[in-house]
């Protein structure tokens, strides 16, 4: 009986500690999500009690999918903030003939949705995860939910979501001087120019097919003009980077097209 009284004992004691272990695990990776968040745009400069705050307050979900899980389709009604905390997300839209066009890649740590959130029009795109992706989706009501405007957590929350429109508008606007850069080349060494900051090796940071979409041009076109380019010794090619092997010469390029303009 003393034998049995022990051993029923033991088996509380592990039960105990398993118990013990298991809310140490959940608490550490609840730290590691926070610790992730809080490096997240949308929660710059929180601490780690006022992203907890936003989480709960919002009724925000945070959820795991596979490759090839579709968030949201072309006009639907926009109903949430997203942010990708891992994983990939491809921006698309399908031709008439049923093919997929990828206009953006979303990469971790991206929000996304957020201009079509706050302007109230439906998505003009769908947006499918190109790998196993992990999202948090935060309710468009917590933004216009006024009972929380005296928290410091919201206050944060509302300046850093106004940064990231400001920077989004600023992004566009330079994108649309882009493409009125005049031709195909002045077109690709503002991109390389402004991509690079200086640099001689720029990271392209996208294929030729999406390249291509950001310049607003076909893709055998783009590959020609490299190619033109690399034979009047302007740039070349290491890898998937671009060496820009004259960059007073690139430059000169563009003066052309501005004194032309004016």
């Amino acid at each position: 009986r003393s034998g049995a009284r022990l051993k029923g004992n033991g088996c509380i004691c592990c039960q105990a500690h398993l118990w013990i272990v298991f809310l140490n695990v959940r608490e550490y990776w609840r730290k590691v999500n926070v610790e992730n968040l809080k490096k997240n745009a949308v929660f710059n400069g929180m601490t780690e009690m006022e992203v907890n705050q936003c989480i709960s307050l919002s009724g925000a979900r945070q959820y795991q999918t596979d490759k090839e899980y579709l968030i949201f389709h072309q006009q639907d009604t926009p109903s949430f903030l997203y942010v990708l905390l891992s994983g990939g997300v491809y921006v698309c839209r399908d031709s008439v003939d049923g093919r997929r066009y990828i206009i953006s890649k979303i990469h971790s740590g991206d929000i996304f949705g957020e201009v079509f959130l706050f302007a109230e029009i439906p998505y003009d795109f769908y947006t499918v995860t190109c790998a196993p992706s992990e999202i948090l989706e935060i309710p468009k009501t917590f933004f216009r939910d006024m009972r929380y405007a005296h928290l410091s957590a919201y206050q944060k929350l509302t300046y850093n979501m106004l940064r990231i429109l400001g920077k989004k508008a600023y992004t566009l606007n330079r994108r649309v001087q882009l493409l009125t850069s005049g031709t195909l080349r002045q077109k690709i060494i503002r991109f390389l120019l402004e991509k690079g900051k200086g640099k001689v090796y720029v990271r392209l940071g996208m294929n030729r097919e999406m390249l291509a979409d950001f310049l607003n041009v076909a893709r055998p076109s783009l590959s020609r003009e490299f190619k033109n380019m690399q034979r009047d010794g302007l740039i070349e090619f290491v890898s998937d980077v671009v060496k820009i092997l004259d960059m007073e010469k690139m430059q000169e390029e563009l003066s052309t097209f501005k004194s032309s303009k004016d």
